[in-house]
């Protein structure tokens, strides 16, 4: 740095420094042409061109809807819905949310593969009761992991039977913004769905146990995943390896007497209890408590008074400290 002072310092004429020349690429044109796109779109919530293609009906249909299985995760619940879009908006004609499955004997894991299958199963009973055809079609009762699908009519049906007068509810999976890698637990509710007796267009290919290489599926890797057999695998492995890991990690199962063993039983039993009321529960009246009332906000002179009592007593405990 030293010897390049030096040269610097002794050069007959000054050195002058400019900045080269930038092109600047975005020109008045291009901002008075600018589209802001829809805030759902800003805000990363909505894919328009996904959501256009499951709402779009065919204009020979004469406005009649196209249904949706809505499938999200929160942080503790997986929430499935049946929706149809109009112009002002969607409307929800059946939800259910795995919060619900408590009610069936379900209390932890509420966000996990096997919890989406039982909300999934839940939403489709549920929805086939209110439109009348629960009875009609009851869906797949032995779960077994396989793809059910009948062509009826020279059109391909995801259900057992198709009956001659009653066609089955059919909804095409909105799984949002969620990337669908093989082994999501969309693809849960959806297989729970299926079961239930909805006909939801799908395929093996997305579904736990499919290999991509070879091509092949394996249905009894995908039963395994629905009835939580891939939790009970990591229960048992961490109460062997890390005790300590698995009281924390796995306390609320500890509470509820939930082990690994008894986990396919217990996600039968709820599968059985769906299908017998699949019916929504009473809503309870909510009653806010009025007893709290907020504080008056403090006016100025208040505040000012506030800080010099403060002030003042930390000046007394000062004095006496200095006094003993």
């Amino acid at each position: 740095r030293d010897h390049r002072r030096v040269i610097i310092a002794s050069l007959p004429y000054p050195l002058s420094f400019t900045m080269a020349f930038v092109k600047v690429q975005k020109s008045k044109a291009y901002f008075s042409r600018y589209q802001v796109k829809y805030r759902r779109r800003r805000e990363g919530k909505t894919d328009y061109r996904q959501r256009k293609r499951l709402c779009a009906q065919d204009k020979n249909k004469y406005q009649s809807p196209k249904y949706r299985l809505i499938v999200r995760f929160t942080n503790r619940f997986v929430i499935c819905q049946i929706a149809m879009s109009m112009v002002d908006g969607d409307r929800i004609l059946c939800h259910a949310s795995s919060a619900e499955l408590s009610r069936y004997g379900l209390s932890v894991g509420l966000k996990n593969y096997a919890a989406a299958y039982c909300t999934g199963l839940l939403v489709a009973r549920r929805m086939l009761q209110k439109v009348g055809l629960d009875d009609v079609y009851e869906g797949n009762t032995e779960v077994d992991g396989e793809v059910v699908s009948t062509e009826y009519d020279k059109k391909m049906y995801y259900v057992d039977e198709v009956d001659d007068d009653k066609r089955p509810f059919r909804a095409l999976l909105d799984v949002g913004c969620k990337p669908t890698t093989t082994g999501c637990r969309v693809f849960g509710a959806l297989k729970g769905a299926a079961d239930g007796g909805l006909d939801v267009p799908h395929s093996e290919k997305r579904f736990p146990g499919y290999d991509r290489d070879a091509k092949e599926y394996d249905a009894d890797m995908h039963r395994e995943r629905i009835f939580g057999g891939h939790v009970g695998e990591y229960m048992e492995y961490l109460e062997e390896e890390d005790n300590q890991k698995y009281q924390e990690h796995f306390k609320t199962f500890i509470e509820n007497d939930v082990d690994a063993d008894g986990l396919e039983e217990l996600y039968e039993s709820v599968h059985e209890k769906i299908r017998e009321d699949p019916s929504p529960g009473e809503k309870k009246d909510y009653s806010p408590d009025k007893s709290f009332k907020r504080k008056a906000k403090l006016t100025l002179d208040e505040r000012k008074a506030r800080v010099q009592a403060k002030k003042d007593a930390k000046n007394a405990e000062l004095e006496a400290d200095d006094d003993e």
